[in-house]
């Protein structure tokens, strides 16, 4: 193992992963060909598809698929917990049973910008283009483009050519 890689034992990683020191994993799959950046966290239950880059200090989340041939820029955070909280109603530390993971998917070919913040049980469309800092609280619809606080669309992608329409 590496010196400045946590990778703990039960993550599945594919054929030519590459991957930066000072990343952390534990309990996710990692695709074929896929690229992890400096300052990654991915945390269990995740799934990261094949040849997708994730860039540095981003943070994937329990819940988070990843589909192949997708892009996730710096600082990208997704979230799991529409209601966070730290404390459960008796007063406790809130431990994993008290509360329940919400699932978000990011279809085949999709790109996020860096900064942008993915709220939970939401999908991001194939091929959709998330600006740069926008925080999604809805669906993204296949071939999109959104930008935003919240997420609005902007146009669609003409898919011949992957130009915007």
């Amino acid at each position: 193992m590496n010196l400045y890689q946590c990778i703990a034992p039960d993550v599945q990683l594919g054929k030519d992963v590459k991957l930066a020191k000072f990343i952390n994993l534990y309990g996710c799959a990692i695709g074929d060909g896929t690229k992890i950046g400096a300052f990654v966290e991915i945390q269990k239950n995740a799934k990261v598809g094949k040849n997708c880059k994730i860039s540095s200090h981003s943070f994937v989340c329990e819940g988070v698929t990843i589909e192949d041939h997708v892009f996730i820029g710096h600082s990208v955070a997704f979230i799991n917990d529409r209601y966070p909280r730290a404390i459960a109603s008796d007063g406790r530390l809130q431990a994993e049973e008290d509360w329940t993971v919400e699932p978000t998917l990011v279809k085949k070919g999709a790109s996020i910008g860096s900064g942008a913040t993915i709220l939970s049980n939401l999908v991001i469309g194939e091929n959709a283009l998330v600006g740069a800092g926008s925080v999604v609280t809805h669906d993204v619809p296949d071939n999109a483009i959104v930008a935003g606080n919240p997420a609005r669309l902007l146009r669609l992608i003409r898919e011949e050519r992957g130009l915007a329409a």
